[in-house]
């Protein structure tokens, strides 16, 4: 029976492409503009204690996570932690490594239970330290259908999702870029996200498995952009 809705569920998806494509935005439109807590610098938990106990987790207490939690995962993904100090330039050194410092990877949120924060679907502006709103509204319970009925993405309070602009890239590494940097690129930003979340006492998990082109209709990803991770946030059940 599970096999059979999955064949359908996919090949709703592959009925409904061009529909799909139609529907991804050219560029982001924003609604408002939220500053967010600065990111704490020394923590409770050492670095050998957050990797020996950072695992995977698939389910999630229904409880809600503090924006300030949220802030310190963001700022641990990609965040800056020391600006240039060249006049006029832009961004600085950062939680994560990049080949060639050109970092194409793109954050965004689905929050639903965010103390501090309305639900809805936010972008992360990590030179800024800043949410900016996309969409109002609590979308969770949508993400399950576009990553093959993967209830712990409704289950979490929040999710956050990677993308990545290949062309800043692949515009000086060509193919190797692609296949080899980029990815290099993401695995750096989410084990952060791994291991800040072990840090607060908080839980989340690599997810890969969805429909590019309904996670990017859902959320409201550019074209230009390729999905290519959801990590659900919260309390382990």
């Amino acid at each position: 029976m599970e096999h059979e809705k999955f064949e359908l569920f996919v090949n709703d998806c592959m009925d409904r492409k061009q529909e799909l494509l139609e529907s991804i935005p050219k560029e982001r439109k924003f609604l408002d503009t939220l500053d967010l807590p600065n990111p704490v610098l020394k923590g409770k938990v050492s670095v050998e204690e957050a990797l020996a106990n950072r695992r995977s987790v698939r389910q999630y207490e229904d409880k809600e996570i503090d924006l300030n939690e949220l802030s310190q995962i963001l700022w641990a993904a990609y965040g800056i932690t020391k600006p240039l100090d060249r006049e006029g330039a832009r961004g600085g050194y950062r939680t994560a490594p990049s080949a060639g410092a050109k970092y194409p990877l793109e954050i965004y949120v689905v929050a639903g239970k965010v103390t501090g924060l309305e639900a809805g679907v936010y972008y992360y502006n990590s030179q800024q330290h800043e949410l900016y709103l996309m969409k109002k509204g609590d979308l969770r319970q949508k993400l399950p259908h576009a990553a093959y009925g993967q209830k712990m993405l409704a289950e979490a309070p929040a999710s956050i999702l990677f993308s990545a602009d290949y062309s800043r890239t692949t515009g000086k590494y060509k193919k190797r870029g692609k296949e080899r940097y980029v990815c290099m690129d993401l695995g750096h930003s989410a084990e952060n996200v791994y291991l800040q979340c072990e840090a607060l006492g908080l839980a989340t998990c690599a997810v890969g498995s969805f429909i590019d082109l309904e996670v990017k209709v859902l959320i409201g990803v550019v074209r230009k952009e390729v999905p290519l991770y959801i990590m659900p946030l919260g309390k382990e059940k």
